[in-house]
């Protein structure tokens, strides 16, 4: 029996151990003969392994849903992982899968070309995807059109649309990839100024906090606004995750030469370093990285999206390999130990929502089509950094 997306009923689990794990491990004592020891948590599997895991979660979502369904953001960031899976792994089904589900929507647009919603535009990035393993342009028309519109044609001077951080991830990707594509730095540049209203002016001094590195949701937790139980700040998890993971596609389709590449890549390095400090000693982090004691239990999509800014920043040597592999290996292996079911069910996702409290309680059995996409970018990223 299909599982439901959140199981009604359970608390979340209890606080995890220090919230300041060290950066390096131990070395470990001589085990006298019998059973193996246990892996330490700070090594990273085999390549082969980290594959394994990532085929058994995408196949058992993929056969629960035979219907592909809709072209929304959350089934689109789903894509956008599963075919991040195909370009190391290869699977025809999981390509075919993406195809099916492309073409059952025309590689149209949720709200149709004339959007300028953010969420609406994820849907691109599958569909570039796409087009790169078979390349075909009626499968950027719609994309490219709604993005053109807010370039030259539908107010390009309006630049407050991306008012909450998730939409760095949904749309600023497109955009860079499709500058790339088309070799025009028009579509680099609307983006940019885009991005800076959200990070500089929205809701007054913008979403970012550049004491601390991390981002406020939207305009209604920054100082003064929402704030925790214990009145501390809420400093969404999953919502750092969302502009972690639009960094990290975004730097991906921009040269290195592009005037505000160094501005993404300190953004994104800062927002790494403040989230390490941050890790729970079994390899998450919680729901809300400014209060420890703010439902503390273990939380899948924001700590797959983290783990993806992680892996990235390690592998492009924005961050010391050293200090932040065992970062990456810490949430990579919690992760598996304690969201993925044996049967590649993946568990512990906050489902949809805007802070902490929204889609509680989170449980083993909690999932959701976009935290499966996290977790599937979260562990091909991570396999770059493995062999064997």
């Amino acid at each position: 029996m299909r599982r439901r997306r959140l199981l009604a009923g359970g608390t979340a689990l209890a606080a995890a151990a220090s919230l300041h794990p060290a950066l390096t491990a131990p070395a470990r004592a001589a085990r006298p003969a019998g059973p193996p020891a246990p892996r330490d948590a700070s090594a990273l599997p085999p390549r082969s392994e980290v594959v394994a895991v990532l085929r058994r979660v995408a196949d058992h979502w993929i056969a629960a849903h035979a219907d592909s369904g809709d072209n929304g953001w959350a089934n689109a960031t789903f894509f956008s992982g599963l075919l991040a899976l195909h370009r190391p792994a290869g699977d025809a089904r999981h390509l075919a899968y993406a195809r099916s589900w492309a073409e059952r929507h025309a590689y149209g647009l949720n709200g149709g070309v004339t959007t300028r919603h953010a969420d609406n535009h994820c849907a691109g990035q599958a569909y570039l995807d796409l087009y790169e393993a078979e390349p075909e342009e009626r499968k950027l028309t719609a994309i490219e059109t709604s993005l053109h519109r807010l370039v030259h044609t539908d107010q390009p001077d309006k630049n407050d649309d991306w008012w909450w951080d998730d939409a760095l991830h949904m749309a600023m990707p497109p955009f860079a990839r499709l500058g790339a594509l088309r070799r025009d730095p028009q579509y680099w540049r609307k983006p940019y100024s885009l991005y800076d209203h959200t990070k500089r002016a929205e809701g007054g001094p913008g979403l970012y906090d550049a004491a601390t590195g991390l981002w406020y949701r939207d305009a209604r937790f920054l100082p003064g606004g929402i704030v925790s139980p214990s009145g501390r700040a809420v400093v969404w998890s999953r919502g750092n995750g969302w502009v972690a993971g639009g960094h990290v596609k975004t730097l991906k389709a921009l040269p290195s030469t592009e005037r505000h590449t160094a501005e993404y890549r300190d953004a994104l390095t800062r927002l790494v370093r403040a989230a390490a400090a941050v890790q729970r000693g079994d390899g998450f982090w919680n729901v809300n990285l400014a209060d420890a004691s703010h439902l503390p239990g273990p939380e899948t999509s924001g700590t797959s999206f983290l783990l993806y800014g992680t892996a990235y920043a390690v592998g492009a040597r924005l961050v010391d390999r050293a200090a932040f592999l065992p970062v990456a290996a810490r949430a990579w292996n919690g992760l598996v130990a304690t969201a993925v079911h044996p049967d590649g069910f993946l568990g512990y996702v906050q489902n949809v929502g805007d802070r902490p409290e929204s889609s509680q309680p989170v449980t083993y059995d909690s999932t959701a089509e976009f935290g499966v996409g996290a977790f599937l970018l979260a562990g091909t990223e991570l396999a770059r950094l493995t062999t064997g």
